[in-house]
């Protein structure tokens, strides 16, 4: 009986340790860092979330359906605004920090992105509702009152106050769009300071061309992201904007959304959260897990897959069509028969694919090395898949296989167009351009020749040929009308296009 207590204890023991090393949730994707104190709040799932500043399990704060975003914690720390989409534009919110039934701030129906608080616990916030042109403008609210002070700052995305409230460091100009890396033209996020009651704002990074944004102030320095030295990295200068330094280093990836509070930074690094401590000059990635049911990340079933249809082409002889849906490439008959599902690695997103000449295989472009690369793969699904290029740089576009197979010309985001040897798997690039990217790829019946439109310096299109065997080029039109759309006769013998004559 001792013995049968003494196994019973044990067993017991060991289920408790295998409990307690059970993982309380897995890693989501994390963005908008609000940090007070030593809680850090962010957005997952659409939600907004609370953790310690040291990781760990999240809270979840928020479920409703509508998009959460931009969250900022008030002074005393006992606040929450942020922005939400409860009742269908983006507008401001309020709610406890440890939770509670939000309370809405503004009804202006052109949106409220929450940018932070002042010094005496008021809310500051974008909107382009009191701007008479398409600009950002900066509204203090006053959450007890219910009032709302515009400040006299016709662009203004964001920013914050010094401690004592009478100077605000502002971004100028809003998030222009697009996430170009190193972008410097002329909608460039730029730093500005502006002392209350004065006339004029005084401009703080007019020395560089590039993106400076989301400063925060933190003992007489102005704390701020810059892609100075190629990524978006913090940086600092003094209230003037000089004394320049850089505190994180990272390459490639941007850091973004920073928060700033006693001395510690919170951001966001692709998909991580990070925390940088000014005095001790550490940087360190937050562990944070979602104690979640993921329930985006379910399979589910849907009824309607053309509704998601990316790509679509039809096999030499017409008897069949090659569709990618939603990542994955199906190739279906015109007729009766079996739909084959070609690729069925999960994980891996197919963004085009079309059939070889000979119809028995399939190009494909996929990203399972990491890179949009092309494969080749069997049209009926059945044997593994052939990787034909390697060493992407960017982005590529949807390749053309030649009739007999022998060559592969596809586009890419550096506006330079390419051509493979299949059968060597070699490239070539056969044609660079400052204007616009290549498109209206058009083999000829033999193979011979590849037409193709190429962008002009005024604006307008033209039609050009390239001899694959030797690399001959041939200009069929000028660039005096806009051309566009080749497309061969099927002898070969004609090559038709669209004109504005």
């Amino acid at each position: 009986m001792k013995r049968a207590l003494a196994v019973l204890t044990v067993l017991t023991c060991c289920l408790g340790l295998a409990l307690a090393a059970e993982p309380a949730g897995r890693t989501g994707y994390y963005r908008f860092p609000a940090i007070h104190g030593d809680t850090v709040v962010f957005v997952s799932e659409g939600d907004l979330w609370t953790v310690d500043v040291r990781g760990g399990a999240a809270r979840r704060l928020t479920s409703h359906t509508g998009v959460e975003s931009s969250p900022a914690i008030s002074p005393d720390g006992r606040t929450l605004a942020f922005s939400a989409q409860y009742e269908g534009p983006t507008e401001v919110y309020t709610m406890p920090l440890t939770g509670g039934l939000p309370a809405r701030r503004t009804f202006s129906g052109l949106g409220g992105t929450v940018v932070g608080w002042t010094p005496d616990g008021k809310i500051l916030y974008g909107t382009q509702k009191y701007a008479t042109l398409p600009n950002t403008q900066l509204v203090v609210l006053d959450p007890a009152a219910n009032a709302e002070t515009v400040l006299p700052l016709a662009q203004a995305a964001d920013g914050s106050f010094e401690p004592s409230g009478k100077t605000l460091y502002f971004t100028r100009l809003p998030f222009q769009g697009s996430y170009t890396k190193r972008y410097k033209g002329g909608t460039a996020q730029n730093l500005w300071s502006y002392a209350l009651g004065a006339d004029e704002a005084a401009p703080l990074t007019s020395d560089y061309t590039g993106t400076s944004k989301n400063p925060m102030v933190w003992k007489d320095r102005v704390y701020f992201l810059s892609d100075r030295d190629g990524s978006m990295n913090i940086w600092s200068m003094d209230l003037r904007g000089g004394a320049l330094r850089q505190h994180t280093f990272h390459k490639g990836f941007d850091a973004s959304s920073p928060s700033l509070d006693a001395g510690r930074v919170a951001y966001q690094l692709v998909a991580d959260l990070r925390v940088y401590d000014i005095a001790a000059d550490r940087d360190e990635a937050l562990a944070v897990t979602l104690p979640s049911d993921f329930d985006q990340m379910r399979e589910r079933w849907v009824n309607r897959p053309l509704d998601y249809l990316t790509s679509g082409h039809v096999s030499p002889n017409g008897d069949r069509a090659v569709f990618v849906s939603r990542g994955h490439v199906f190739v279906a008959p015109v007729g009766d028969g079996r739909w084959v599902r070609v690729t069925r690695r999960e994980g891996v997103r197919a963004r085009a694919a079309r059939f070889m000449g000979d119809g028995k295989s399939l190009m494909v472009l996929t990203d399972e090395t990491g890179e949009w690369e092309f494969h080749r793969y069997p049209a009926d699904g059945l044997g593994p898949a052939e990787r034909l290029t390697d060493g992407a740089k960017v982005l590529r576009f949807d390749g053309l296989p030649s009739p007999d197979g022998k060559w592969l010309a596809f586009a890419d985001k550096d506006y330079q167009l390419w051509l493979l040897d299949v059968a060597k798997k070699s490239l070539a690039r056969i044609a660079v351009s400052e204007v616009e990217m290549f498109s209206g790829l058009a083999w000829s019946p033999d193979s011979r020749w590849l037409a193709y439109v190429e962008g002009a310096p005024n604006g307008f299109s033209r039609i050009v040929l390239h001899e694959a065997a030797t690399g001959r080029r041939a200009e069929l039109t000028n660039d005096r009308v806009d051309s566009y759309g080749p497309a061969w006769s099927p002898d070969g013998k004609w090559l038709y296009f669209l004109s504005d004559r």
